[in-house]
């Protein structure tokens, strides 16, 4: 007997009789990533200058892995001291170097980031792993790669600015400062720092408190590329180090990726400054499904929009509108594709749902469900064990969900999913819109006409056909009303660091 038949036999040996439902609960082994390649320093200090140095405060507080609460590293705690030091390097390398080198030259240092990236993907995976808790997969099949080709493709703008925006003088703009979150560290990183630097800006970086690392091996990437010191500065720290960075009077540019309520702070503090600004800041993502869309690949799309990164994404498709005549088997489908979810060891190639990135954000989460079943919603949520160190949320969903929820207009931030019905598309495209957010949204159904109409009508930056998150070097991302202005990515990304005459 051939493999392929003892195959046939055995699916056919297991699969469900008529009368019988079977259930195979399928058993993974193990399949951890190898850390023996990743070094993690104890302590790390500041990138100031093209140099590490340490902090004015003399302190550095602890990062962890979320999944089992381990130190990782040391970091430095930048204070407005660091900022300042770190603001006048910027200024130096800008007025000196970077500002007269050629858009050809400048292409060559983004070239040699973008290679140095990819040549340290793996160890650059596992520590964006071990330092925010989600999936390797996600972290080696995603992030790293989309970081590298970031800098491909704004080290191809670099020499071409003339193009970008025809019939007019192009001119950097100055210091850009760069607030990034801690979902997509380098990734958000590169979303910033490339298009910056192809422009011919200089950058001081302050990455998010909680996932420094990876910013930090960065740095490491860009001293070994042989950057002018001073181009790309890079400051750790907590909130007081990012407000010093956001009100310093020597910035010219300011480029904050993070929550609402920081993002309007800034933009109060920017008012009358001259400072350019942009925002990428919360969101609700409507995802909705019409009676004629593929099922099941919606369900899929539903999953990786919300499941696979712990909804750890600003964008994360976490209000599901189902039209009423499907809401019945998509919910029994979405029921039976959780179950199938497997949480743990974000290091294991075989893990879905990896750690929540901080104790202070699974307490936020837990808070927003408990609301939803306060005000009446039905929740359901895997059984899948969770560990029992770390932070951890399993993956769940409510239905019976009233538009006035707090889950259906608040961003979560995890693994909770809303679902709500629709009877026509002027009801979904209604319901969508109603809330304070407009980054992105999902439309899924066969017809291509209600797509572009659908498009039209839905209030997001981002609007995905038949799919879901999926990004792209070439492509804006960006969002309306309370989601921010500005776009990054594609050409659009070029936009805030020229000055156009």
């Amino acid at each position: 007997m051939t493999r392929n038949e003892k195959n046939r036999e055995t699916l056919e040996r297991l699969a469900p009789g008529p009368a019988s439902p079977a259930v195979i609960n399928w058993e993974y082994s193990a399949s951890l990533e190898s850390t023996d390649h990743v070094s993690i320093a104890p302590r790390h200090n500041l990138f100031i200058g093209g140099r590490f140095v340490e902090p004015h405060s003399k302190k550095w507080f602890s990062t962890i892995n979320p999944a089992t609460e381990e130190e990782l590293s040391k970091v430095a705690e930048g204070d407005a001291e660091d900022v300042d030091r770190a603001v006048r390097e910027a200024r130096r390398a800008y007025e000196k170097s970077w500002r007269k080198l050629s858009g050809t030259e400048r292409a060559k240092y983004i070239f040699r980031i973008a290679r140095l990236i990819q040549e340290k993907s793996r160890a650059l995976a596992v520590v964006e792993t071990m330092n925010g808790g989600k999936p390797i997969k996600e972290s080696r099949d995603i992030d790293i790669p989309l970081a590298a080709a970031h800098f491909f493709y704004y080290a191809g703008w670099a020499d071409k600015l003339e193009y970008a925006f025809p019939n007019r003088n192009v001119s950097p703009i100055g210091v850009a400062a760069q607030i990034i979150p801690w979902n997509f560290p380098l990734l958000m990183a590169a979303w910033k720092i490339a298009p910056a630097l192809a422009a011919g800006n200089t950058v001081v970086l302050k990455p998010a408190e909680t996932t420094p690392l990876t910013s930090l091996m960065l740095a490491e990437i860009i001293q070994e590329a042989g950057l002018p010191p001073g181009v790309v500065n890079i400051v750790t720290g907590g909130p007081a180090a990012g407000a010093a960075l956001s009100s310093h009077p020597g910035v010219d540019k300011i480029a904050f990726t993070g929550s609402t309520e920081v993002g309007k702070r800034i933009e109060r503090a920017v008012a009358g400054t001259g400072k350019r600004l942009t925002l990428e800041l919360g969101g609700k993502a409507p995802n909705i499904v019409f009676e004629d869309a593929p099922l099941d690949q919606a369900v899929e799309g539903i999953v990786n929009g919300i499941y696979f990164n712990q909804g750890h994404v600003c964008c994360a498709g976490s209000r599901l509108f189902v039209q009423e005549s499907v809401a019945e088997p998509v919910l029994r489908k979405l029921r039976q594709r959780i179950g199938t979810l497997r949480v743990g060891n974000p290091l294991d190639k075989n893990t879905d749902v990896g750690a929540i990135n901080s104790q202070a954000q699974l307490d936020k989460i837990r808070e927003l469900v408990q609301s939803g079943t306060d005000e009446g919603a039905e929740i359901f949520q895997s059984s899948c064990s969770l560990p029992q160190r770390g932070f951890w949320f399993p993956p769940t969903f409510f239905s019976g969900v009233a538009q006035s929820s707090r889950i259906a207009q608040e961003e979560i931030f995890g693994p909770v999913l809303s679902v709500l019905t629709f009877r026509t598309p002027e009801e979904a495209i209604e319901r969508a819109n109603n809330t304070p957010y407009g980054l992105s949204a999902g439309v899924w159904t066969e017809k291509g006409s209600r797509i572009l109409k659908m498009a039209q009508k839905l209030r997001a930056g981002v609007i995905w056909a038949n799919t879901y998150n999926k990004f792209d070097p070439t492509s804006p991302f960006g969002g309306f009303k309370e989601s921010g202005f500005g776009r990054e990515g594609g050409l659009h990304g070029l936009a805030p660091y020229v000055m156009l005459s």
